[in-house]
């Protein structure tokens, strides 16, 4: 696991890099002091993890990962102030360690960062066929693409309803975007994915997907509309 360190405090990469060293599948290719100094290296050089700094001079390290678009790698925020768990959280990050980082809790971290890597590479598996495979469990199940109603982000999971159940899949919603059809699936708001022809009835912002309700967020609304071809 490849990991870019991204700290404007000398001190504070020189810890991560230690407690890296002392993980043996974690190799730290670079070091960057500024969000901005990162966001070029990553342009260049493929990356598993980031270990990223939140208060930064200049762009910030929420900005960074907003800016990363849907391939980024996996994050860890490491950062001094707690109140920016939330909105971290919504960024589908893979923890958040306030300082000082302890080893206990960064090897934590890191097994969370690996899991979903292996998530992305091994539990939503795309075929030619009209089907997706999912690990649910300790199974590897077989999900017709036909039978997904929407897919919702929670967390560390992301929970793919059925008409007669949901499936927990460790993984994120991006990863899950990525790998079915976009011709028959549309993220509708930054925790929603929906399949456009289980939509019933939209009112008031919200669809009506088998008797359930799921937000519409604006910033994803025009898109919505051309793709539904409403008259």
């Amino acid at each position: 696991m490849n990991a870019l360190v991204i700290d404007d405090n000398a001190i504070a990469r020189s810890v991560l890099k230690k407690l890296a060293s002392q993980v043996p599948d974690v190799t730290v290719i670079g070091e960057c002091s500024a969000a901005i100094e990162a966001y070029t290296f990553l342009q260049e050089q493929a990356v598993d993890l980031l270990l990223l700094d939140i208060e930064m001079p200049g762009m910030s390290g929420l900005d960074l990962v907003k800016n990363l678009g849907t391939s980024r790698p996996v994050i860890i925020f490491t950062t001094s102030k707690k109140e920016y768990a939330s909105e971290a959280f919504d960024l589908n990050v893979a923890d958040y360690i306030v300082k000082p980082v302890t080893p206990a809790r960064f090897v934590q971290a890191i097994t969370k960062a690996r899991e979903i890597l292996e998530s992305r590479q091994e539990e939503v598996k795309w075929t030619d066929e009209e089907f997706i495979f999912i690990r649910d469990s300790a199974i590897i199940r077989r999900l017709k693409l036909d039978d997904i109603l929407f897919a919702e982000a929670m967390g560390d999971y992301v929970k793919v309803y059925t008409p007669q159940k949901f499936y927990a899949i460790h993984t994120t919603l991006r990863a899950v975007e990525e790998r079915l059809p976009a011709n028959r699936f549309l993220r509708v708001h930054r925790s929603f994915l929906v399949a456009l022809n289980k939509i019933d009835t939209i009112q008031d912002g919200v669809l009506i997907i088998g008797d359930k309700p799921v937000p519409v967020a604006d910033a994803y609304r025009k898109t919505l509309n051309a793709r539904m071809n409403i008259l």
